[in-house]
């Protein structure tokens, strides 16, 4: 069990009942958002309208790519133990995260759409990488 050293993971894991069992691997800190940290996406456009964290990475930070050998790095440690492996992480660097473990390009992260909270599943089917669950915040719900 690999979680970010930010609190925020950390305080999701606990949440989750795992926060006893975590090992922390800065590899999994967000994106380096540089000078845009704290900003929203609309607030950057404010400035620069066609800006793209995907495309463009941020000014004084870090590009997908750069964030991806950091996953990468992630994914040769998980890749390296016998069983299931848990990471808590953060939603564009777990974007990055699973779109290299699923073989694709850093930036197809683009594509996953990813919740706060939510459980995602990348395993493999027939020795191919295979992406199970995605972006599921059913436990999220409250029953009445």
């Amino acid at each position: 069990m690999l979680a970010s050293p930010l609190l925020r993971a950390r305080r999701t894991a606990e949440l989750a009942g795992f926060g006893d069992a975590l090992a922390f691997d800065a590899d999994l800190m967000e994106v380096d958002y540089g000078s845009y940290e704290g900003l929203t996406t609309a607030e950057i456009h404010r400035s620069r309208p066609d800006w793209d964290l995907w495309r463009d990475g941020c000014p004084g930070g870090e590009t997908i790519v750069q964030a991806a050998v950091r996953a990468e790095r992630v994914l040769a440690r998980a890749r390296a133990v016998e069983g299931r492996v848990l990471l808590v992480g953060h939603g564009h660097l777990t974007r990055t995260l699973a779109s290299r473990a699923l073989t694709l390009a850093p930036g197809h992260g683009r594509h996953l759409a990813l919740d706060p909270a939510s459980l995602s599943i990348v395993g493999a089917e027939h020795a191919a990488p295979a992406l199970w669950l995605w972006n599921d915040a059913s436990h999220l719900l409250r029953r009445s």
